[in-house]
């Protein structure tokens, strides 16, 4: 299944995608399928270029988690965190996949970090890293944007990683059961048709697993949340010199299997 979130004539409602088609459901909008609702079509399949896609689910909670992969640890200079580092996104960061990201004028090292998003379907509380994968409704593309001076300077990364439309996600939710092994996925980032991140989820300090089951046990996790699960190497922070996002630059997200995010940086 690749559930969707879309907009036609100014209204928002969930879909399936099929091939180059979004066939239209009945359900009140896509968090209705993530809790276990059947898919039940409303009409016949729309061609998708008559469409927006919306961001896939609103989150009731969306987070991020900080220096997930080996390699970008590494290229920033740290140590591998000994357990995972949770930080929140805000419902304003929330965007549809083909942005656009607003730059704001408070921040001067604009960056993106292309990233696998895990969807929580049923409600998972204290759960053990074996049965966590079971509360998984399923997988998508995210860019956690991230202003890094405001990371560097703020100890509270709000305004860092929640600017307006600073987590682009979709295009659609790929269920777990059509993706596989969330450890072997191919994620991959573009900025301007420069590739810039190429990197398996293997890579992952903390499985997606371990991810929900730390979590888990955190505060409970319920249906639609939203869990970006870390950046691999290549972000603008970790080149030298560093290179950061400009108004007009176009960033493209990409995980084999789950589609792709591409959407413009703006002035605001």
């Amino acid at each position: 299944m690749r559930l969707c979130s879309f907009s036609r004539d100014s209204r928002r409602q969930p879909g399936l995608v099929e091939g180059d088609r979004v066939l239209p459901l009945t359900a009140h909008d896509a968090l209705d399928i993530i809790r276990g609702d059947e898919p039940v079509a409303a009409g016949d399949p729309i061609p998708m270029a008559e469409v927006v896609l919306e961001a896939p689910v609103i989150p009731g909670n969306a987070f991020g988690i900080g220096l997930n992969y080996r390699a970008h640890a590494a290229e920033t200079g740290q140590q591998p965190p000994e357990e995972p580092v949770l930080f929140a996104k805000m419902r304003g960061a929330v965007n549809r996949p083909s942005g656009p990201v607003v730059h704001p004028d408070w921040t001067r090292r604009l960056d993106y970090e292309g990233e696998l998003g895990v969807v929580i379907g049923p409600r998972a509380h204290r759960v053990s890293p074996d049965r966590a994968l079971e509360h998984v409704f399923g997988y998508m593309a995210v860019d956690d944007v991230s202003a890094r001076d405001r990371q560097k300077s703020e100890p509270q990364w709000i305004r860092a990683k929640s600017g307006w439309g600073f987590m682009p996600m979709g295009p659609w939710v790929t269920s777990a059961d059509e993706v596989g092994d969330p450890q072997d996925l191919r994620i991959r980032t573009w900025v301007n048709g420069e590739l810039r991140q190429d990197t398996s989820t293997e890579d992952m300090i903390f499985t997606v697993a371990e991810l929900v089951s730390f979590a888990s046990h955190v505060f409970p996790l319920e249906p639609g949340d939203v869990i970006s699960t870390g950046t691999p190497q290549g972000v603008g922070v970790g080149m030298d010199p560093m290179r950061f996002l400009q108004p007009g630059d176009i960033v493209r997200v990409e995980i084999d299997g789950l589609g792709a995010i591409e959407h413009e940086i703006v002035l605001p």
